[in-house]
């Protein structure tokens, strides 16, 4: 029971979607919606109808919108970082939070807003990359620098020049030994006797 009391203390409880963007329309306009929320729909030809159909498929957007609607138009505390983490439709107002006025709001605030914004980002990813940068570090820290160049001529001069002597060496040796033995082989060679001739009828008895 206690719950559902609180629930309706909430003054998103039985508020449509397109009532709670015409309040906040009349109110603020769509500059400074756009300007505060940066979401496109208030910004290329807004309107209720469209900016409606827009929230009602797109989830990040409506919650940032009602989350608006709570704590700067009902100017209601910020949530604990319990009921924070929940939509604002579902989030419990305790009793002894009650709506205030809009909050005052200007185009010149929201730029301040973003820039402020921005700032923090842009800490959080150098945060980031330095982190990344310390693990890198940490991973290998005896990594040698790649010296490319040095390997190449360290091999050309080295291994590959060696290998390039040996294989003419090998070639010449084959040559020269391949000469040696023809040449050994010619001279050891036996003279083959001339075939008779059939002419001459004594030449088997001759022979």
């Amino acid at each position: 029971m206690n719950d559902e009391i609180n629930y309706k203390n909430n003054p998103l409880h039985g508020v449509s979607l397109k009532n709670l963007l015409v309040e906040l329309v009349e109110h603020y306009g769509w500059k400074i919606l756009f300007a505060y929320l940066n979401i496109n729909c208030f910004k290329t030809n807004p309107s209720i109808d469209s900016s409606v159909k827009f929230l009602k498929k797109t989830g990040w957007a409506r919650e940032k919108v009602e989350a608006f609607y709570l704590y700067q138009f009902k100017s209601l505390p910020r949530a604990t970082d319990e009921q924070f983490a929940l939509p604002p439709r579902d989030r419990i107002i305790p009793d002894g939070q009650v709506p205030g006025e809009p909050a005052e709001l200007s185009i010149e605030d929201a730029e301040r807003l973003q820039e402020k914004r921005a700032k923090k980002a842009a800490a959080r990813g150098q945060g980031g990359r330095e982190n990344s940068k310390d693990r890198s570090n940490k991973n290998y820290p005896n990594k040698r620098p790649r010296t490319g160049r040095d390997d190449g001529k360290s091999k050309s001069g080295s291994v590959w020049g060696n290998s390039g002597d040996s294989a003419s060496n090998s070639t010449s040796n084959s040559t020269s030994n391949s000469t040696s033995n023809s040449t050994s082989n010619s001279n050891n060679k036996k003279p083959t006797k001339p075939a008779p001739d059939e002419s001459d009828p004594w030449a088997n008895w001759r022979k």
